[in-house]
């Protein structure tokens, strides 16, 4: 894949290209995600079959008045088909929202399809960021002092010392731009917090950020364990995308079975079920805290345009914070302030 560059002037109110389509459950959670955005002020382009998204729109009494557009796509790429498949199907409802982007017609693309699928799509339409080897998938995991941002949480299982140097980079103006954190702390995974520990990879990596750290270039904490995670000891982690997707799996699995235990214990009797009544607005916080949902999707973070990969389980909360948070990057021009972090070393002010 060739590097790619386009001019980012400043950011415009260019809508959201949504595969309004893709995913476990077709248009319904897509569209009613949407419209939650778009009563928010997001203008959403809905890219799918253009009848079926027209009935499923008609559901929703006023819908005329909201920043929403219908752009047809006849093909969608299923959740168990390949993701090599986007190279043959051009008209994909991944593939068009993606040229919405690449075309200047939208500021970013949001699927909770297929995520190898959207993946390669937005590779090989946006292509790179000069400088970037590989793109990374950023996430938001909850941790107790708000969310640490993990990547790579899947794209790249098989990695160079150099891609998570960058990746260090590219999260740490992610933070800054987007999260206003202007000086985020990066932690690189191991089995230690001794800089000696960890396997040959590691090791590497952690020469690459502290030479980092020493020119300017980053604020380097040192390894971290898995647990600190969820401590929030360091705003970033990085790892390789094998380790990082089973964090992110592990993590999800763990909450969905404390919250079942939880729901069991406070069910079992008439006293747990008083006691319920008590705490249940308290364990609705936290369960919502806790749900993928609450960020919506993650940030395919190295590619030369915004796009935002989602679970394909998705509900329509999902949809609508990552519509909203695709559009947040885009106020924010995260597109330019990546390009110019990288090409002058900068963490973005």
């Amino acid at each position: 894949m060739t590097e790619q560059t386009r001019d980012f002037g400043p950011p415009s109110a260019l809508p959201v290209a949504l595969d309004a389509v893709g995913g476990d459950f077709g248009a319904v959670p897509n569209v009613q995600g949407a419209v939650a955005a778009a009563k928010s002020g997001v203008s959403v382009l809905l890219v799918g079959e253009r009848v079926r998204l027209h009935a499923e729109l008609g559901k929703y009494p006023g819908v005329s008045a909201l920043p929403l557009e219908i752009v047809d796509a006849h093909d969608v790429i299923g959740m168990d088909e390949h993701a090599s498949d986007v190279r043959g199907r051009r008209e994909a409802s991944i593939n068009v929202a993606n040229r919405l982007v690449k075309e200047g017609r939208a500021s970013a693309v949001v699927s909770m399809g297929h995520s190898g699928a959207s993946m390669a799509a937005s590779l090989l339409t946006l292509g790179r960021l000069k400088g970037v080897d590989r793109p990374a998938i950023l996430t938001h995991l909850p941790s107790k002092r708000g969310f640490t941002a993990l990547l790579d949480a899947g794209a790249n299982a098989d990695v160079k010392p150099q891609y998570l140097a960058q990746w260090a980079r590219l999260a740490s103006i992610y933070l800054n731009v987007v999260e206003n954190n202007h000086n985020p702390t990066v932690g690189l995974l191991s089995i230690g917090e001794e800089d000696h520990k960890g396997n040959a990879l590691t090791l590497e990596v952690h020469g690459l950020l502290r030479e980092a750290a020493q020119a300017g270039r980053l604020n380097f904490h040192g390894n971290v364990e898995g647990r600190d995670v969820f401590l929030g000891t360091t705003d970033i982690v990085v790892t390789d995308g094998f380790t990082g997707n089973v964090v992110l799996k592990l993590a999800e699995g763990e909450a969905r079975v404390i919250f079942g235990w939880i729901r069991d214990g406070l069910g079992k009797s008439l006293l747990t079920r008083l006691g319920a009544l008590l705490v249940g607005t308290s364990i609705r916080a936290v369960a919502n805290r806790m749900s993928p949902s609450t960020y919506g999707a993650s940030l395919l973070i190295g590619v030369n345009g915004l796009s935002y990969i989602g679970h394909g389980s998705a509900d329509a909360l999902a949809v609508e914070n990552a519509l909203k948070r695709a559009d947040l990057a885009r106020q924010t021009g995260l597109i330019g302030r990546l390009t110019q972090g990288l090409a002058d070393g900068s963490v973005a002010d």
